[in-house]
């Protein structure tokens, strides 16, 4: 690559980490692609860092010894998502979006860009430091976060289907009731989608009672793999129980009145401490 002159390298070198997340890339690979000395790439990521971190983009460490280099970790403060999320629960609260039965319409959220981005920087943030291999989630709702999370901690995304497809080879599946209507549901991973014990993330889009995550809790057993967390985008707070204990959400549903087209929304667990 072409000696860039310092301003151009700066806006380079940011594009260059930002698309790399929780990626260890050595000071010599910065060295070569720009044709600059260490000193002065290191001098670049030291303004970089300084402007990663007031800006609430992340952080940026660095590793010493001939293996090292530096390693960007999306973070975005709480106080900047309780304001996105603060700004969704506005949109959701919209009476029209009550659905026949009484139920919330959010796919369109679910199909913004620039929502998904926020909401996997935020669900990245909430599981930083968590020792995880591989992002699950159930169709089909549930995936676009999935992927948008993953984006941002560099993991692959693992699906879990409703029932088993030829094309995915042989499949492990298992029975498990669901929550909301108390029916016995299948869901089927592929043996190939999963390596035992591995470490993994759910994420989903909606959690009623928890009868969809607890059965990939079950599934998951049977690859000996390890829950490091769960996240949902939107919790309802209107059962009795909860199957899940130990989770992260963004955003509680209290109610939806079909009669008043009243619809109450607010911000999950994730921001009860701060």
């Amino acid at each position: 690559m072409k000696k860039l002159k310092r301003s151009a390298r700066l806006v380079e070198m940011t594009q260059y980490l930002l698309f790399r997340p929780h990626s260890l890339i050595p000071l010599t690979t910065f060295a070569e692609r720009y044709n600059s000395a260490k000193s002065s790439i290191s001098e670049d990521l030291a303004i970089i860092k300084e402007v990663f971190e007031e800006e609430g983009l992340g952080e940026l460490n660095t590793l010493a010894g001939a293996a090292g280099g530096v390693k960007f970790s999306p973070k975005v403060p709480k106080d900047i998502s309780l304001k996105f999320i603060q700004n969704l629960c506005l949109q959701l609260q919209q009476p029209e979006r009550i659905l026949p039965g009484g139920y919330l319409y959010m796919s369109d959220i679910m199909g913004q860009p620039q929502y998904l981005n926020e909401i996997g920087k935020t669900f990245a943030s909430a599981f930083a430091g968590r020792d995880v291999d591989v992002i699950m989630t159930v169709e089909t709702k549930g995936i676009p976060l999935a992927y948008a999370t993953a984006t941002y901690m560099n993991l692959p995304v693992v699906i879990v289907r409703r029932d088993s497809r030829v094309t995915e080879g042989s499949a492990v599946s298992i029975n498990y009731v669901s929550g909301s209507n108390k029916r016995i549901q299948t869901m089927s991973l592929a043996r190939r989608a999963l390596k035992e014990e591995s470490k993994v993330l759910i994420i989903d889009d909606f959690m009623h009672v928890g009868g969809t995550i607890h059965g990939m809790m079950d599934l998951l057993a049977e690859f000996k793999a390890t829950v490091q967390g769960v996240g949902v985008f939107m919790e309802s707070c209107e059962a009795e129980e909860q199957l899940v204990d130990n989770y992260v959400s963004l955003a509680r549903l209290y109610g939806v009145d079909s009669k008043t087209k009243q619809i109450t929304v607010e911000p999950g667990n994730y921001f009860d401490s701060k």
